[in-house]
């Protein structure tokens, strides 16, 4: 990571008023907190979706990693025969890669592994969702443009359909 990017990330966080943030490469490993009671601004605005891959590794703004891929649990009560996609990470979810455009999927598609389900907005970086298993969309468990948790779930899917 570049001097400068380092620099702009410390600004971008100074503005969010994250509380605390890490990220760790093979090259570096950077803890950044802000001071207590610092509220954290909801943010609420739809940026358009960046044409180019971000480059910045991903970031957490919870002491855990942020994982690359959204982790699948089972279901512990009527829906046991499915999966949920969860939120790797803190931020705003989002149906559609664009507001002009049309949404990732919507309940009843069929979708296999590394297809993309939605994206998460973290610090103004739009993160893509990829699905990690093969299966039928049964329920969309999120409102768009709604703020989500780390390990929230986002999406029951339906692996044997």
């Amino acid at each position: 990571m570049e001097h400068k990017e380092i620099r702009d990330l410390i600004n971008l966080i100074a503005e969010t008023g994250v509380t605390q943030v890490r990220i760790k490469t093979d090259q570096i490993d950077i803890r950044i907190e802000n001071q207590p009671g610092f509220q954290i601004p909801e943010m609420i605005n739809y940026a358009p979706f960046p044409e180019t891959q971000n480059t910045l590794p991903q970031i957490a703004s919870t002491p855990q990693e942020t994982k690359a891929a959204p982790a699948l649990e089972k279901s512990a009560n009527e829906e046991d025969n499915f999966l949920k996609i969860t939120s790797p990470m803190i931020g705003t979810f989002y149906r559609k890669p664009s507001p002009d455009k049309d949404v990732f999927v919507k309940v009843g598609d069929t979708i296999k592994a590394g297809d993309t389900v939605c994206i998460i907005e973290a610090m103004k970086l739009f993160n893509e969702i990829e699905a990690e298993v093969s299966g039928k969309i049964i329920k969309i468990l999120v409102d768009d443009s709604t703020p989500v948790e780390y390990d929230q779930p986002l999406f029951l899917i339906d692996p044997n359909a």
